[in-house]
């Protein structure tokens, strides 16, 4: 456990939380030392005073402010702490805003608080379920190292954090950076939008990519020398096979590669997605020959079929048409024989 770093209280209307700030953080970068390269000897960097050179230790140093050439106004770390301002022991909560509504820019290092004894157990708790259930960050004013900070407190994993922020003052203003207005086409956004998609995880921790190669890389070369031995050389990268000018182009590879980094198949359906989501898949040729065959089949059958049908429709017609006229032509005969036998009517 790291030890803390300033003790005071979160001041919460009139509700007072004694706590004790400690480093959410910790440095694992490998520090060097600066060495003589010609004998190797330490070169170190020592205070020495002005007038006497004298060299001095930290217990004979203090602070000043000078205020002109020739006068300098000495300060104490007691009058320092003394400092009539309510939030040189108190972190003093000033507000409450959305979390989403502090630009990240001005959140600086973050620190745990810890309730500091047993009568600051409740309050503390109190404090930390009221931030997670109205899902609220807190807006502070605390004062330590020589000055006063603005503050933002949120939870994480039970835990009241604080972190220092800059001033407003103290934010740059980038507009003066932003580049000119550029044309863009709708299908490059869109291209842009899907890397993006084929990149997303769920969080930062346990990829592959959330590790400092750099310490990794430098602590082999120490090993290595250390032993006595060569260090490790670095492996050539391949060579692309063609610088990509095209933006399309360059995303379309980018989108790609992303995935098949992540073992899925690359491939895109006509909507831009996932091929998974629209796949179009092409019949093989033979099968194709094979479906227009039968179908001319079917069709040179369905004809004959008609045909035949045809015939016989007529055919029958003219049966029934020859039967017609056959039974009319008999009629026709007998009433002929019945009038040339009907005896004449005389006077």
């Amino acid at each position: 456990m790291p030890r803390p770093v300033w003790s005071g209280a979160i001041s919460f209307g009139l509700v007072t939380i004694p706590i004790k700030v400690l480093p959410a953080t910790e440095n694992h970068s490998i520090s060097f030392h600066q060495y003589h390269l010609e004998d190797m000897s330490r070169v170190r960097t020592r205070k020495i005073c002005d007038l006497d050179g004298k060299q001095l230790t930290n217990a004979e140093i203090g602070k000043g402010f000078e205020v002109s050439k020739d006068t300098i106004v000495a300060v104490t770390d007691a009058e320092l702490d003394e400092m009539p301002l309510p939030t040189a022991k108190a972190i003093e909560i000033a507000g409450f805003v959305p979390y989403e509504s502090i630009d990240p820019i001005r959140i600086g290092e973050g620190y745990y608080l810890q309730a500091d004894g047993q009568v600051a157990n409740k309050p503390y708790t109190l404090l930390r379920k009221a931030l997670e259930r109205n899902s609220k960050a807190a807006v502070a004013k605390f004062a330590w190292h020589g000055r006063e900070r603005l503050g933002l407190l949120r939870v994480q994993d039970d835990v009241i954090l604080l972190h220092a922020m800059k001033w407003d003052d103290e934010v740059r203003d980038p507009e003066e950076l932003a580049p000119k207005a550029m044309d863009l086409d709708e299908e490059e956004i869109d291209r842009a939008i899907l890397l993006i998609d084929s990149m997303t995880t769920d969080g930062i921790a346990d990829q592959e990519w959330a590790t400092d190669r750099y310490t990794e890389a430098l602590e082999q070369i120490i090993r290595a020398k250390a032993g006595g031995k060569k260090p490790p050389e670095a492996k050539e990268e391949e060579a692309p096979e063609g610088q990509v000018l095209d933006l399309m182009a360059a995303l379309q590879e980018s989108v790609q590669k992303a995935r098949s980094a992540r073992g899925e198949s690359g491939k895109e359906g006509k909507d831009g997605k996932d091929g998974k989501d629209a796949t179009v898949h092409e019949m093989p040729k033979k099968r194709t020959a094979a479906k227009k065959a039968t179908k001319k089949a079917a069709a040179k059958t369905t004809t004959t079929a008609a045909a035949k049908k045809t015939a016989a429709a007529k055919k029958s017609s003219e049966a029934t048409k020859s039967s017609t006229a056959k039974k009319t032509a008999d009629k026709k005969t007998a009433d002929k024989k019945t009038t040339a036998r009907r005896p004449r009517r005389t006077a």
